[in-house]
């Protein structure tokens, strides 16, 4: 889905039989939901957005769950059905926090506790560096490449950023279906990565209302980029920002 996944296990394991049946799962992840390729399901409800719920996979009827679950939360400005101009309904947006929650799992079924997995600028941590060593996560700059805005701690957390900055004005308010224009990027960390995604995306749309609605989530908070070169930052997510 044109995104690089790293996975990092500093006490072992990378090569592991584990750390296999995490990327292979991502490899088939890529190959079911990925919008880019015309055989994938989700190219098919792409093409076909009445069929019917109890046609699709296991799988994809869980992930259509969870963006109903954020629309509903959201009141509307999560939509996958007016995230394309074309009306197609588009799930992507929750399927790669999804998946790398999954491949985490398939890991931590392999006796591997600590590690990190990095897709396309999100981030799922667990178990941290090492004893009493927490992990720490930067969150990149939008504008200053190779810098960090803001870097958190913590042993097990997950951590999505939404934004125009990479991908132009890719996403809208499902609500107006106007494109956002307050934030450079949002950032959400919280306990799933599937979930912080998806609010990302939502907060995004939302503007600087977002924040406060993240806040409103239990166990997630957030923090935001403007385009007057400010940082915003949620009053939850400052127990995880690192001392200096």
């Amino acid at each position: 889905m044109g995104t690089v996944v790293s996975l990092l296990a500093p006490d072992g394991g990378a090569d592991s039989a584990a750390a296999d049946a995490c990327f292979a799962w991502l490899h088939e992840v890529d190959r079911r939901f990925s919008p880019f390729r015309p055989d994938s399901e989700v190219s098919q409800l792409m093409r076909d957005p009445t069929l019917e719920r109890e046609r699709l996979s296991p799988d994809l009827a869980e992930v259509l769950e969870l963006c109903e679950i954020v629309e509903l939360l959201s009141d509307g400005a999560f939509d996958i059905w007016r995230h394309r101009a074309d009306g197609a309904p588009d799930p992507t947006g929750v399927v790669k926090g999804w998946a790398v929650d999954r491949a985490g799992a398939f890991l931590e079924e392999g006796g591997i506790d600590r590690f990190c997995i990095g897709a396309g600028g999100d981030v799922l941590a667990r178990g941290g560096r090492g004893p009493g060593i927490p992990w720490r996560i930067g969150i990149a700059h939008p504008v200053q490449a190779g810098a960090s805005a803001l870097t958190l701690e913590a042993d097990d957390l997950a951590v999505a950023t939404s934004g125009s900055t990479e991908r132009g004005h890719h996403i809208v308010d499902g609500r107006t279906g106007e494109v956002p224009r307050q934030l450079l990027t949002l950032t959400v960390a919280g306990p799933d990565l599937g979930r912080a995604d998806a609010y990302a995306t939502a907060a995004f749309a939302m503007g600087s209302d977002g924040l406060r609605w993240v806040e409103s989530l239990p166990g997630y908070a957030a923090c935001a980029t403007t385009p007057d070169d400010r940082l915003i930052v949620s009053r939850g997510l400052q127990r995880y920002l690192r001392a200096s």
